[in-house]
């Protein structure tokens, strides 16, 4: 993972802007702390500030091809680099061992299209100084972050960046690019290339549930994921998801170093050497002191004999870090906040270990219903579309929050979940068989996909408690006493006056609660413009369904009140 910035047809000579540039990438640094570098050509200009993960002593960024006439900036992993490799034309010549140079050769065979044979997350430009052409892509649920911009006094200019921070001086409108979407300048256009079997939301599947084409597809999500040069790692909350993600990566690393597959030999692009030279999977998590998350993760971690690290922080912690969680993440969404803080927190941990990649649980609670919310679904395809809708809109919220609250440190977090093969698999089932309701806990058929319980010769995925552990929302997880105090603490900090104005303040999008409001006025304090709150989409629960506007879990009527109780005990 990266931080691109690129720029198509300045006005005049781009050498005139390249320090302007080199200062606006800089904002990106963060992202990409091991090298930056940056290409001009005519009026364009492209830059990138590199975090080595594959290809570390020789994928330096933009690259060009033998000619430089092809420049490219890629953010992102391509874990089918290796096959594609295989089709580009013969004598190609590979300048670096980056699994991003292969989107520079298969362009010159096959265009624009090369897009579609991409298998990974990813945002990219490249530019084609042959045909004054530039291309923009980002990955089909949008995993990794990519934004474009204009100036109404350059009408002819376009800009790209991972960030808003980069555009949001230059440019009067910016808006989050589309995942699964990419720009041509030749035709002016954006299109979608990513056209998936479930896409549309109001065709209901009716496949049956096949057990065990979820928990295969699932582990073969994981180990294309073990793609590294460098120590790895696995987020661990001691929810399920993180859990399950946690269990698949323990087992094939067990097999990696045990010899029992040589991933690298098949073309799954596995490296080795990352694993033996940190033999051990490392789990990682984090909670106040008590949470409820802490005791779940040390269970899951004992279990999966996982090098575990634990770290608490305290309510005062998060309070400090939110004015930075806002500038990292860029929204101002409730939930997105809540959540990110203690991610936030945590990545900077795992980065001071010298882990650059971690593995994280995302998407499933989308892909199967599994927010608490979806109890109160009034039907099985109502719960399909809105499975869908969540789906299609993570690049808004979990997506946005796992790849800047771990990227805010040079950190790569890689969500299996959201593999395409995966997702074909999952989003085409009978949602008859995601409903949740009395005496069948959310997620269901994930859980029992992984359950080994009818076969007493079947080593376990996850304990019980684990496995069966009702949901909670991280931010929930990480201590009940965290969300309890930003509500507090906004009470304290906007006025019953100032609250009233908030409609007059921002007409558009206007806050809801103190919290909310709270959030805003520090968005405004750094992004200031007008053009940074048009990518920004809040996450709330569905109120027609009958649930309450707060996006906390603990809010909806299922959760268990008596969870404390209930929880795994360390």
């Amino acid at each position: 993972m990266c931080g691109i910035f690129g720029v198509y047809n300045l006005p005049g000579d781009a050498n005139a802007f390249r320090q302007r540039a080199l200062f606006l990438s800089k904002k990106l640094r963060h992202r990409g702390p091991d090298w930056s570098g940056c290409t001009v050509a005519g009026n364009h200009i492209l830059c990138h500030e590199r975090l080595a993960i594959v290809g570390v002593e020789s994928g330096a960024q933009p690259l060009t091809n033998d000619d430089e006439s092809l420049i490219l900036s890629v953010n992102g992993e391509i874990y089918n680099h290796k096959a594609l490799r295989k089709m580009c034309a013969e004598g190609t010549n590979f300048k670096t061992q980056s699994d991003c140079e292969v989107i520079l050769h298969l362009y010159k065979t096959m265009g624009a299209d090369v897009v579609k044979h991409l298998d990974g997350m990813f945002s990219w430009v490249l530019l084609d100084t042959k045909k004054n052409r530039i291309l923009a892509a980002r990955d089909p649920i949008g995993i990794t972050t990519l934004y474009q911009g204009w100036n109404s006094k350059q009408p002819g200019t376009l800009y790209f960046a991972s960030e808003l921070k980069a555009l949001n001086e230059e440019c009067d409108r910016i808006i989050a690019f589309p995942p699964g979407h990419i720009f041509d300048s030749e035709t002016g256009e954006t299109t979608r290339y990513f056209e998936p079997s479930w896409w549309n939301g109001e065709k209901i599947p009716s496949n049956p549930v096949d057990y065990k084409l979820i928990r295969e597809s699932l582990e073969k999500a994981v180990r294309k994921r073990l793609m590294s040069e460098v120590p790895y790692g696995v987020l661990l909350s001691g929810g399920l998801d993180s859990s399950l993600i946690a269990s698949i990566a323990a087992r094939e690393t067990e097999k990696i170093i045990s010899g029992t597959i040589h991933l690298n030999k098949d073309g799954d692009d596995v490296d080795e050497s990352a694993v033996a030279s940190w033999p051990r999977l490392h789990s990682f998590s984090i909670g106040l002191e008590g949470s409820p998350d802490l005791a779940a993760a040390r269970v899951a971690a004992d279990f999966l004999k996982t090098v575990h690290h634990e770290y608490t922080f305290t309510v005062q912690d998060g309070l400090d870090a939110i004015a930075d969680v806002v500038y990292h993440l860029e929204t101002y969404d409730v939930t997105t906040i809540r959540a990110s803080t203690p991610m936030y927190m945590l990545s900077r941990k795992i980065k001071a270990m010298g882990v650059k990649m971690v593995l994280s649980g995302e998407g499933a609670d989308e892909i199967f219903g599994g927010y608490l919310y979806f109890h109160a679904a009034p039907s099985a395809a109502d719960l399909h579309t809105e499975t869908v809708s969540r789906v299609k809109n993570l690049h808004y919220a979990d997506c946005l929050r796992a790849n800047k609250s771990t990227m805010a440190w040079g950190v790569e977090a890689r969500v299996p979940f959201l593999d395409k093969s995966f997702l074909e698999v999952a989003m085409n089932v009978d949602p008859k068989d995601k409903m949740s309701f009395k005496g069948k806990m959310e997620k269901h058929i994930l859980r029992k996909a992984f359950d080994t319980s009818d076969d007493p010769t079947a080593q376990p995925y996850l304990p019980d408690s684990i496995l069966w552990r009702q949901k909670e929302q991280f931010s929930d997880g990480v201590g009940y006493s965290w969300i309890d105090t930003l509500k507090e603490t906004a009470l304290a900090k906007v006025s019953d006056e100032e609250f009233a104005k908030a409609a007059a303040r921002w007409p558009q999008d206007t806050p809801q609660t103190k919290e909310a409001y709270w959030y805003r006025e520090v968005f405004e304090q750094w992004f200031p413009q007008d053009a940074c709150t048009e990518s920004v989409v809040r996450w709330i629960p569905r109120g027609d369904w009958g649930c309450p506007a707060d996006p906390s879990g603990r809010a909806q009527k299922v959760h268990d009140s008596a969870y404390d109780k209930n929880a795994p005990q360390a």
